[in-house]
Order: structure tokens, then sequence, then C-alpha cells
């Protein structure tokens, strides 16, 4: 099993969610991040004072996916979550050891 953790704008959530949704995987979370890679975030204008804006909004989406779908996973994200510009985010995949429903204790892939 894999964990795939995205880092999207969050105005691509919904294609991301819409793609992935074709997959017929079973779920995954999302949260609203915050944080800055190579945009290193910008300056703003409020009330006449300038600010500068160092952690841009994200969205975190982290599914846990068998294997053999990993690779169609990734390219589902990367194509729908892709603008062209700066700042279109990253996606992270790292190995999951063992995975538990715990409203039925079943293990693993059945868990998923």
């Amino acid at each position: 099993m894999k964990k795939i953790e995205a880092i999207i704008k969050p105005f691509k959530l919904e294609d991301v969610k819409d793609a992935l949704s074709s997959l017929e995987l079973t779920g995954m979370t999302v949260s609203e991040v915050r944080g800055y890679g190579r945009q290193q975030g910008h300056s703003e204008l409020y009330r006449g004072a300038e600010y500068v804006v160092d952690f841009l909004p994200k969205i975190k989406i982290e599914l846990v996916v068998k294997d053999e779908v990993e690779a169609e996973v990734i390219k589902v994200i990367s194509e729908s979550a892709k603008t062209g510009k700066i700042g279109d985010g990253k996606i992270f995949v790292s190995n999951i050891e063992k995975s538990i429903r715990i409203r039925t204790n079943e293990t693993d892939n059945e868990a998923l």
C-alpha cells in the first residue's frame, strides 16, 4: 500500500476530486494548509500599509491506495492539478506498512 500526499492550489481541488472519483477510490482526506516553496509568498497593500504574505493557502490531499493503482493516481492528480505556473504543488509517496478498519478489524488492502 502507498500513501499519496498531494499539495495543490485550492481552486484545483474540485478538478482533482472529480478526476480521482473516476478511478473509483473509496476515500480521501482533504486539509486546508499554508506553506511556501519557490513562490516565496508576495507583498500586499492593505489600508495603505504594505505587508508580506509568507505562507500561501494550499490544499493537502491524502490517500492510501493499493500498490497497483499508485502510478495511475499520481498521473491523474498531476494532470488535473496542473496550471503550468509556479506553485502548482507537489506529490509525495510513502509506504504504508499496515492499515486497519476500526469498525470491522479488516486489515491492509481489505481495510481500504
